[in-house]
């Protein structure tokens, strides 16, 4: 963007205008230059990370600058280096839409992916060879920015791809984007560029030193701090944050046919990005002539991760010329031009303090490794869950070792193994309890499966896990009763199981602190609307072994009484879609026990419907008969929400992806059952915005 001979001249500039700071008449004739100078300062600092002038007389000019505007307010402009920082708090972020939805990325974990990807491209283009351009992958938050006739005029999130949060005012505080850049020198009026907003290690690590020294609670991770500043409302706030920014695509350009002409691949784009004054991917792209070298170079790559001053978690490939990766288009989920190259899961060591076990509410014995706290891609770790005994003698694992964790998929840790070469002989074996940690009763585990289980329905670990779900959103949805309340109410012998939820004392309740007549009122009015909840809800909530949503809507559907399961046999269950074998013994096991009907009694009498109030089976309808399973987040619609829409229209929802599913609805952050959906020709895979023009 500046060459060493604007250099020299703006540096000579800048010492002119420390040495006349206080002649009025220089400073309001030559404003315009002093705001091009501190524009010059910024982006030697924070693009080139290269600063000429030391803070102070940077904070002089800027100073300056900000004094000689308020004194003459008609001279301020809005690509000014004071108009970064507003005045005014973002009190919503209104939603809008991207010129060109923002896809997501496909996933490759090794070479065999890769090669499968460049098969495809060359396969649809015809070529025997394509050009890609290799980008680190950055973790952070996605942004869009659009500038028109050379100014920043609108910055979003990602949001679910189509449309975004307005987030202008706080982008403006990230200094590495620029308020206004020369597009219009190249012909372009207005463009749309996406990118990273990150926040180094360095400025990560300052960051948590500042929120000690205010006796705040640290964050966790760069990435989620990142992410979560996008969405302060005081952009002031924002900005003593210090994110940076990348910028790596540009997703739409209207522009003279000279520039389309010689602007045509990706990464001369990112010159253009970078020769206009931008932090773009340019300096550390690499321009690779075939498959082999994309390979060559990721693999490379992934050994000085940690070199890096910020974190990435893979590597971006692109097909280079963009006529091609028009020609290679898209599906409704992420183009066929680009592929994510995902790099292995990160590892550290530590010592394993001790283990925790933890009793959930089907009773089972869940071992909790306790570690010393470990920083590992991103995120301290400090508790592992170690799954069972088996898993225990298989590691090898006791308290005092150094083990290797990992963040499997940079997500979710576990143990690799122990070291036991660095065992010191203090070592102690884990011994797996032979009786229950809460209720001290004698566990138990079924032939066949690794977990121990607590078979007491009345321990207290149980039931209050049970409780806690019964109220939970998804079953029940009994609102102002969550998990803290439970807990409370428990431990003042209020509350000892799920009937009880119906029979709270609100007077013994309304002298507790916290607890005034609004909260009770609303408590109150929840309980009650959720007696009248519809038959699947209930079944859910009941927490019967492997019966998700979806299986209690199956056999909501399946009878007119919730106590005609009563009288059904493994083999009638076993007539209802996806009901197995192990889910048959399990409801007939839960419907068998003498405690778990007489609670549905109480229930019945306490005003609770057990009766099926479904509305009558679709029978007609444009999607009668089609199978539908939703997966990732969903932008415009709860899940429960679209599940019953496509009920509605005479779809039928299942609980996983089989050759027997026709539609898989696919949202934001889609894990395997895309991958595996992807394996079986049969089943579409479309977006919920298709979803929805299936629906009308």
């Amino acid at each position: 963007m500046y060459n060493s001979k604007d250099t020299i001249e703006l540096i000579q500039q800048s010492k002119t205008f420390l040495l006349n700071s206080n002649d009025n008449n220089y400073v309001q004739t030559n404003i315009e230059l002093l705001r091009k100078i501190l524009q010059f300062h910024e982006y030697k600092y924070y693009i080139e990370n290269n600063a000429i002038i030391n803070d102070n007389e940077y904070d002089f000019l800027y100073t300056l600058l900000e004094k000689t505007e308020k004194q003459f307010p008609e001279l301020i402009t809005k690509d000014s280096p004071t108009q970064r920082v507003g005045n005014s708090l973002n009190e919503s972020f209104s939603t809008v839409q991207h010129l060109v939805p923002m896809l997501s990325l496909e996933n490759s974990y090794n070479a065999e992916d890769l090669n499968d990807f460049d098969r495809k491209a060359r396969e649809a283009s015809g070529l025997n060879e394509i050009e890609y351009c290799v980008e680190p992958k950055f973790d952070g938050a996605s942004i869009s920015l659009i500038y028109e006739n050379d100014f920043l005029v609108r910055a979003t999130t990602r949001g679910n791809g189509v449309e975004g949060d307005d987030i202008t005012n706080n982008i403006k505080q990230i200094r590495s984007i620029p308020l206004s850049a020369p597009f219009s020198r190249y012909g372009i009026t207005q463009i749309e560029i996406r990118g990273e907003v990150i926040m180094t290690k360095e400025a990560f690590v300052k960051y948590n030193e500042r929120l000690v020294q205010q006796g705040l609670a640290t964050v966790a991770n760069p990435r989620n701090t990142a992410a979560g500043s996008l969405r302060i409302k005081n952009p002031k706030e924002v900005a003593e944050r210090n994110l940076d920014a990348f910028l790596y695509h540009v997703s739409y350009c209207l522009a003279n046919q000279t520039f389309l002409t010689t602007y045509n691949t990706h990464d001369a784009q990112l010159k253009l990005l970078w020769d206009c004054g931008f932090r773009s991917t340019e300096k550390i792209k690499f321009i690779a002539k075939n498959i082999n070298e994309v390979i060559e170079y990721v693999k490379s790559f992934e050994q000085k991760r940690d070199d890096l001053p910020y974190e990435i978690d893979g590597m971006v490939i692109k097909v280079n010329n963009l006529s091609l990766q028009e020609k290679l288009g898209m599906t409704s989920h992420h183009p066929r031009w680009a592929i994510a190259y995902k790099f292995k899961a990160r590892q550290a060591t530590t010592i394993l303090k001790n283990i925790d076990f933890q009793v959930g509410r089907t009773g089972a014995v869940t071992p909790v490794a306790k570690l010393e706290p470990v920083f590992i891609g991103g995120v301290t770790v400090s508790s592992i869950s170690v799954h069972n005994e088996d898993y225990i003698k298989e590691k090898d694992l006791k308290i005092g070792d150094t083990v290797l964790i990992e963040r499997a998929g940079d997500v979710i840790p576990q143990i690799v193994q122990s070291i036991v070469e660095q065992r010191k002989g203090t070592e102690q074996e884990i011994i797996f309890p032979k009786y229950c940690p809460v209720c001290n009763n004698e566990l138990f585990k079924e032939e066949g499966e690794a977990v121990w289980r607590c078979v007491n329905i009345e321990c207290e670990a149980q039931v209050v896990e049970k409780i806690i779900h019964f109220v939970s959103k998804d079953a029940m949805d009994i609102k102002s009763f969550g998990e803290a309340n439970v807990r409370k109410f428990y431990e003042l012998k209020l509350l000892k199981d799920i009937p009880e939820i119906y029979k709270l004392n609100f007077s013994v309740i309304s002298t507790i602190e916290g607890f005034g007549k609004k909260s009770i009122d609303n408590l109150q009015a929840a309980i009650e609307a959720s007696k009248h909840q519809p038959l699947y809800r209930l079944i859910f909530g009941l927490g019967i072994r492997f019966v998700g949503e979806t299986t209690a809507k199956t056999l909501a559907n399946s009878v007119d009484h919730l106590l005609e399961f009563k009288n059904k046999t493994e083999e009638d269950l076993q007539q209802l879609e996806d009901v197995g074998t192990k889910i048959a013994t399990s409801i007939r096991h839960f419907f068998s026990t003498e405690s778990n009907i007489k609670m549905l009694e109480e229930l019945e009498l306490l005003g609770v419907q057990l009766k099926n109030t479904k509305k009558e089976i679709v029978s007609s309808g444009e999607l009668l008969g089609q199978t539908f399973l939703f997966t990732g987040t969903l932008s415009k619609l709860k899940r429960s929400e679209a599940e019953a829409l496509a009920e509605e229209h005479g779809g039928i929802i299942v609980s996983g992806v089989s050759a027997k599913l026709n539609y898989l609805v696919v949202g934001e952050d889609a894990g395997s059952k895309l991958e595996k959906a992807k394996k079986i020709n049969t089943i579409k895979i479309i977006s919920e915005e298709e979803f929805l023009q299936l629906v009308g």
